[in-house]
């Protein structure tokens, strides 16, 4: 980013130094230049920063200043705006990001902009009348990185005739071409029963299957289910984690004639846009829920839900538009 472009906070020694260099009789433009900003931060400092009971510019009152104006500005209610507000609320409790909804809302209410900022902004303000049940709907994204790879043995896998994700073309990693997927099992702790998750690389659809049990066949029969309707096309890869569900993927190839490749022990990022799908699920449904008292219908209204959610690696579209570019939201 060029200095002409850029705007930053002016700091206290920043300010000591706009002191000295006025009483030195310098121009907004060289001090400016000394202080590696553009001058319009220098006549902007000056007019709202100076001292008017002394009509001087002063850096330890200026600095008062600028933070007293900094939190009178952070303890303004946002999204006065009621078509607005609504809007954010709506899109929270269904599980949007803030940083999708500020992408989303000028596509659907073109007049409309928010920052994502104003939206966390108005979530956490404590003006705003259901703030705990907004936060609540916010998605965890920032855990701590467990590198599970590292100082542990490769284990021995148990998985017939298994491909490495090595020999898997390199044009899957280009996201082009519509029809390679990931997949993945997402178990309960309160009963047996599981979910089987497909997500389709390039659109990031997403396929959800309830399972009686987390097994090899209850697997490949979730599969082959799901992916059998498409054309050949639509189903080229199939990309795995090293689970024994996943021990008969030769018959989901001899079935679909999808080719199915395995990820690396302990390499779940090899597998990222599945993992990231799986979080999502999680929002929904937490760690604890019991996957036995879930229903069919239950299921498919999560797996709409995401699959109308829009992306910024979409640029702000839905799976389902990308897939089907005539098919309206539909939440």
């Amino acid at each position: 980013m060029s200095m002409e472009n850029q705007y930053k906070h002016l700091t206290m020694t920043e300010r000591d130094t706009i002191t000295e260099l006025l009483y030195e009789r310098k121009t907004v433009s060289e001090i400016a230049k000394a202080i590696g900003c553009h001058k319009s931060t220098i006549s902007r400092e000056l007019k709202r920063n100076s001292s008017p009971e002394y009509k001087l510019y002063l850096s330890h009152r200026a600095h008062h200043r600028a933070d007293q104006r900094r939190i009178k500005a952070s303890c303004r209610l946002r999204l006065k705006n009621d078509s607005t507000r609504k809007y954010v609320q709506e899109k929270l409790m269904i599980g949007w990001s803030p940083e999708i909804i500020a992408g989303r809302i000028k596509k659907d209410h073109p007049g409309l902009s928010i920052s994502h900022e104003a939206v966390y902004q108005y979530i956490y303000h404590p003006q705003t009348p259901n703030r705990h049940e907004l936060i609540h709907c916010l998605r965890r994204a920032h855990r701590k990185r467990k590198h599970k790879g590292i100082g542990r043995k490769e284990r021995k896998t148990k998985i017939p005739n298994r491909i490495s994700i090595d020999a898997r073309p390199q044009s899957v990693e280009t996201r082009h071409q519509f029809g390679h997927w990931e997949g993945d099992s997402l178990v309960s702790s309160k009963s047996v029963a599981a979910l089987n998750s497909l997500t389709e690389r390039k659109s990031r659809l997403v396929l959800l299957t309830k399972l009686d049990r987390k097994g090899a066949i209850e697997t490949k029969d979730a599969i082959i289910t799901r992916l059998r309707h498409l054309p050949p096309d639509a189903r080229r890869s199939l990309t795995l984690d090293n689970g024994t569900e996943n021990t008969q993927h030769q018959e989901i190839t001899a079935t679909l004639g999808t080719k199915c490749f395995f990820a690396h022990p302990y390499s779940s990022w090899e597998r990222g846009t599945n993992e990231n799908i799986n979080g999502l699920v999680r929002w929904f449904l937490p760690k604890g829920t019991d996957f036995s008292k879930i229903t069919e219908q239950q299921i498919s209204r999560i797996e709409s839900l995401i699959n109308n959610r829009p992306r910024k690696c979409l640029k702000f579209k839905t799976p389902y538009e990308v897939v089907f570019p005539s098919v309206a939201l539909q939440c």
